[in-house]
């Protein structure tokens, strides 16, 4: 998209960026439809709707690679994507950056737990060393190409360590140049408080619907200093109840058409994922009967 700002200016402005999570394409395209300025492939939804499993570790690099392609191809407005833990240790970390930044996206997520990683907002998580998890941020740091691909630092240390620990290697992950520090998980909003205001970069909430973090607005937010404000479930956890309800019509009356009226027609969906232009290409590189 034409003038389309970047991440990074869009973070240097006074506001927060809000940052629906899509879990295909579908829903990456009704977010920039809707007039948000990003979109953010989150792992645990992603993981779900495309290998159709728990986001444990279960998915592969080449996997989220494809994903985060093609969801650069379709839309106009940055991506932020999830990259795990990197896939491995510094190497590794240095060829993700890279695919990652190829692909298109303009931000990555890391993390410190150990592999196989886990949601944040579920049980059983294990971290490695902070000292590892600094230098894996900055051999992130060392592989971009451009500084306009910026490196989010996640610590999954409140859950597992405390808020100290937490807020101390996110300080950590700061001077070995992240761009955005990201503490998951917090359960208060003292904790919350701490996650915005102890850092000089960037930071980042993550609010899940039922989760461990209170679910301030946006605007509140705004005001504890957050500069992103991610929603991981929203869509996909709006998306299941949807679903039910239409399957539970045509189950027990064999028909769709008293739900009929909340669908979108297949006019919007045809439009929605491109068949007009599509169509018009093929008659214009096709050749006419004479």
């Amino acid at each position: 998209m034409e003038n389309q700002p970047t991440l990074r200016q869009l973070l240097a402005r006074d506001r927060i960026l809000v940052a629906p999570c899509c879990y295909d394409m579908i829903s990456a395209r009704l977010i920039e439809r809707a007039g948000f300025e990003a979109v953010y492939l989150g792992g645990y939804a992603h993981v779900a709707s495309h290998v159709g499993l728990p986001d444990a570790g279960l998915a592969t690099f080449s996997e989220m690679l494809e994903r985060v392609h093609n969801l650069v191809r379709c839309v106009g407005i940055p991506v932020l994507a999830d990259g795990d833990t990197g896939y491995g240790n510094a190497l590794n970390m240095r060829r993700t950056v890279q695919e990652y930044e190829q692909a298109g996206a303009q931000a990555i997520q890391i993390e410190d737990q150990e592999m196989p990683k886990k949601c944040g907002h579920t049980p059983g998580k294990r971290l490695i060393g902070a000292e590892e998890m600094a230098l894996k941020v900055e051999a992130a740091a060392h592989s971009r190409r451009s500084d306009d691909f910026l490196i989010v630092a996640r610590t999954d240390a409140i859950a597992v360590l405390g808020l100290e620990e937490a807020v101390k290697r996110g300080k950590l992950y700061e001077r070995a140049g992240a761009d955005v520090v990201f503490l998951e998980a917090p359960t208060t909003v003292e904790e919350l408080k701490a996650a915005a205001g102890s850092f000089g970069v960037h930071t980042m909430a993550n609010l899940i619907e039922g989760g461990k973090t209170p679910f301030l607005s946006t605007a509140e937010l705004q005001e504890l200093g957050f500069k992103i404000a991610a929603y991981p479930h929203s869509l996909i956890l709006g998306c299941i109840r949807s679903i039910q309800k239409t399957l539970r019509a045509l189950k027990e009356q064999g028909t769709t058409r008293e739900v009929a009226g909340e669908m979108a027609d297949f006019a919007e969906l045809d439009e929605l994922i491109g068949f007009p232009e599509a169509r018009a290409w093929e008659a214009r590189y096709t050749p006419r009967e004479v």
